[in-house]
């Protein structure tokens, strides 16, 4: 698995779990002091209350663990009735060398920084983090499960940074509004602080996550001193302005677009606190048009796509809504999907209803409009968290033209979305329980989409947690749940055929399609077992989805149907030497049945991972897959045999401290039979020819051969060998290139352009039509042999399965394509007060379809570049106000 630099930078920054000695004895405390003097944030520490003798007591975690830091660090706290101020002095021996390169909020590139780290619950497990670089770039997020980070929470708070003869300097300013704290007369808060030196590679803690063990909040130090202060009534407002303009390519004649549209809307976010503990996060007409284009896929398996949720209301928060994964740092899968109980993409997605088979022109709507809606996050008492999500999405209608007549007609009913998660901790964090439940509700006005969509659906599981030892070595971690859809016959019947259940089999004994049923209930669960300390380690797990399962309303599941399991024994060696920082080996066994008793999946898998010195890198694995049966292949039809095959791929990275910082790697898969053989490689190049512009490439090629994709299936009675259906394939040839190309600029550290390309080409080629023989197999017959006949004809294949027999011939579409796609957006974003923002934005996307089948990239990007474009343009601007 792939991890981008932001989150590798996160693992290094909060949880640090590859080391190779415990931690020296870390302070107990660290005093905060009442300020009586107004304190300007501009980083120069003029200010009387950073005179005083300040805290020094950092210990160096990398890349020498527990000595002495290589230069010293210097930091002060202090209060006021309204905020948390932190002051920092980085000295440094030649402060020449400091590096401070300018990226915008949020965004990792190595450069010399600062975090500080807070539990202001002192629950041990969860907490902010706020951090600032020498550059004054600023960044911020949540910690939770002890263990883990995640920077899409953006916090109100101010920070400056200075750099001098001596070092570096650093103010911040955390308002209490931004914390959350139990009333008290004195406050006892968790505390942590990290200074980053890039040029060296160095982390410098108050305490630390030993190599080879885990835990981080339940680390900290106690903050103290902080008194007689109140948990400040929290109300956040922020109204939005915006004016979208489109100049999209339309077809003559069209009644619904001329080319061009102009969309003004207004709306606001409010963020308002219930009590101390609970806060509302609400939205009236939320305006997501700043969010980056989705990349173009090509997708030709059963298995829908699933997107990176962008919209800020969603992600900043989420990780309350994190299910089944708490306590254990580490949670593998081998051909296991594990289901998300909230897919926060479905609310707003595009309408799904269908229109009527006669149309001409239509004017569908891109997304579903969301009227409203509420998030509530917090604790109530002393250890249950809490969070829930309320949304609204309304009635969205489509503009038709059936030969000249216009109507209106329905293709997405007003729904309502919530969802509500809580999770209580015992025995300061050894064991938990949690809960998670979702609703899906519709109110249809026209009752043709009661046949496409359900009327209904709920869902309710439960997680938890417990360590087998005083250590917190060994932890058992599980979960299990059940799903209730219901909708009218049509559609109950139409959702057991779907991709994720195939209730149609033929040969499968435990499914079978109910035509009368108007509900659907499934179970799911997994338990795993890990060891998380220490060299070796141990990872276990066994799962299991029911063929019922569905909670595709509200949340999304890559297939049913499966009882999965899995053993990892690895190693891993953290003590530098002549050669290496680290290297770790791992091994696993797997294996997948379906409800059935056939096994659908199994494998033998090893990897390893060498960082040198140089801090250069390379890391490698390879599976072999022993020969098993495919219940999917025939897309509802019998079962068909997956021949044994291999797969093995690695990546080789270089040091990212450096101006050029390169990547590349590559996955070949080989597999018996002609099943799958397919190359892919890509490599990464990242340039930084200025401390704040940073420019990408990220090009990748991708080479698949098959001799078994699926085409289509055409009910036959005479089809007797495989059940009344013929189940259609082909040889496919499929190239495809493409690249993410980006380039950010950041011109002051409120002000920053950010912008994304991705053109891709993807080019599938059509041969040897044919229709499997006899179930479990791939034997195939090939049409145009044994007394069969095809033909083509402008674009359409003939297909006489008996010849001069008695059944009648069929027709299949020529299923070859050309898809060109480019993919583009140019952000400009400008706080220009804290937490209010103007945002000027330009998207573009190009698509052309020509040429199907045929590959030549100099005349595809030509034709490409020639299409006409959509451009949409966007001005928004946000004012945050506290009143």
């Amino acid at each position: 698995m792939r991890v981008n630099r932001w989150y590798r930078h996160l693992i290094m920054l909060a949880l640090p779990i590859t080391a190779l000695s415990q931690a020296p004895p870390s302070p107990k405390s660290m005093q905060a002091v009442r300020s009586s003097e107004i304190i300007t944030v501009d980083g120069n520490l003029s200010e009387q209350i950073w005179q005083r003798a300040g805290f020094t007591e950092l210990t160096q975690r990398d890349p020498v663990q527990a000595v002495q830091p290589t230069e010293r660090t210097e930091l002060w706290l202090a209060y006021d009735d309204a905020a948390l101020y932190i002051a920092a002095r980085m000295y440094d021996t030649a402060p020449d060398s400091i590096v401070a390169r300018l990226v915008r909020r949020d965004a990792f590139i190595s450069t010399d920084d600062i975090v500080v780290y807070i539990d202001p619950y002192h629950d041990k497990r969860s907490g902010f983090f706020f951090g600032i670089s020498a550059a004054a770039t600023l960044y911020d997020g949540v910690l939770y499960n002890d263990d883990w980070s995640d920077n899409t929470w953006d916090g109100v708070w101010e920070g400056k940074a200075h750099i001098d003869d001596k070092g570096w300097t650093a103010e911040m300013r955390i308002p209490y509004s931004q914390l959350r704290f139990q009333a008290s007369d004195k406050q006892v808060w968790g505390f942590n602080f990290l200074r980053e030196i890039a040029r060296k590679n160095e982390r410098d803690y108050i305490t630390y996550t030993p190599r080879n063990e885990s835990g981080y909040v339940s680390r900290f130090i106690d903050l103290v001193g902080i008194e007689n202060i109140d948990p400040p009534r929290r109300l956040e407002i922020l109204p939005y302005l915006s004016t979208k303009a489109e100049y999209i390519h339309h077809s003559d004649g069209d009644p619904f677009n001329d080319g061009s549209r102009y969309s003004p809307s207004i709306g606001t976010d409010m963020k308002f606190g219930i009590g101390n503990n609970l806060t509302v996060d609400a939205t009236i007409n939320p305006d997501f048009g700043q969010v980056e284009v989705d990349p173009a896929v090509v997708n030709l398996s059963d298995v829908e796509t699933f997107f990176d949720e962008k919209r800020p209301f969603f992600i900043e928060g989420s990780t309350i809504f994190n299910f089944g994964q708490g306590g254990s740092n580490n949670f593998w899968g081998f051909n296991w999907g594990n289901p998300n109980f909230f897919y926060t993409r479905r609310i707003g997605r595009a309408p799904q209803g269908s229109l009527p088979d006669n149309t001409n022109y239509s004017d569908v709507p891109s997304g579903t409009h969301i009227l409203g809606a509420a998030k509530i996050s917090g604790k109530l008492g002393d250890s249950w968290n809490i969070g829930s999500v309320n949304a609204i999405t309304s009635r969205e209608h489509a503009d038709v033209d059936t030969s000249g007549r216009r109507f209106a007609v329905e293709v997405e009913p007003l729904s309502y979305y919530g969802i509500f998660r809580g999770q209580k901790e015992f025995d300061a964090g050894r064991q938990g329980f949690g809960f998670i439940s979702t609703i899906t509700a519709r109110d249809f006005s026209d009752n043709r989409l009661r046949d496409e969509m359900n009327s209904n659906s709920f869902a309710l599981a439960f997680d938890g947690w417990t360590f087998l030892d005083s250590s917190k070595t060994w932890v058992i971690t599980g979960w299990t749940g059940t799903t209730y859809v219901r909708g009218n016959q049509v559609r109950l019947t139409a959702l057991q055929r779907n991709p994720q259940h195939y209730f149609q089999r033929p040969d499968a004994s435990h499914v079978s399609v109910d035509s009368a049923a108007t509900h659907l209930q499934g179970y799911a669960g997994r338990f795993a077992l890990n060891k998380q300390n220490g060299n070796f380690y141990v990872n276990a797990a066994l799962g299991f989805i029911d063929p019922s399962f569905d909670n595709t309303d509200m949340g999304s599941v890559f297939r049913t149907d499966i009882i999965n399991g899995h053993v990892v024994l690895g190693y891993r060696w953290n003590t530098p030497n002549e050669i290496t920082r680290q290297i770790s080996l791992n091994t696993a066994i797997f294996r997948s049945y379906d409800f059935g008793k056939n096994l659908i999946w199994a494998g033998y898998w090893t990897n390893g991972y060498v960082q040198f010195l140089s801090y250069h890198s390379v890391d490698w694995f390879f599976a072999y897959n022993p020969q098993a049966i495919s219940n999917r292949r025939t897309r509802g039809g019998p079962l068909t045999l997956n021949p044994r095959g291999y797969d093995v791929g690695g990546d080789v990275s270089s040091d990212d401290r450096k101006d050029w910082i390169f990547g590349a790697g590559t996955d070949i898969q080989n597999y018996a039979q002609g099943v799958d053989h397919s190359r892919y490689f890509y490599t990464s190049i990242q340039y930084k020819p200025a401390a704040n512009v940073s420019i990408s490439l990220n090009p990748s090629v991708s080479l698949y051969k098959t001799s078994a994709q699926w085409v289509t299936n055409f009910d036959d009675p005479a089809a007797g060998a495989t059940f009344g259906t013929r189940y259609i394939f082909a040889n496919l040839n499929q190239r495809e290139i493409s690249a993410s190309i980006r380039l950010d600029w950041t011109f002051t550290p409120k002000l920053s352009l950010q912008t994304y390309i991705q053109p891709l080409i993807s080019v599938g080629e059509y041969t040897g039509l044919k229709e499997l023989a006899r179930p479990k197999s791939l034997d195939f017959k090939v049409y145009g042999t044994e007394n069969t006949t095809i033909t083509r004809d402008d674009g359409t294949y003939t297909i006489d399965p008996d010849g001069n027999g008695p059944v009648p011939s069929f027709t299949v579409s020529d299923p070859n394509f050309n898809i060109k796609s480019l993919r583009g957006s140019a952000v400009l974003r400008w706080e220009y007060m804290p937490g209010s923002t103007l945002y000027l934005v330009w998207t573009q996307q190009r698509f052309d379809d020509s040429d199907p089948g045929e590959f030549k990239f100099g005349r595809d990007m030509s034709h490409l570049f020639r299409s006409e474009p959509d451009n949409v343009f966007m001005v928004k601007l946000t004012y945050w106000t506290n009143p």
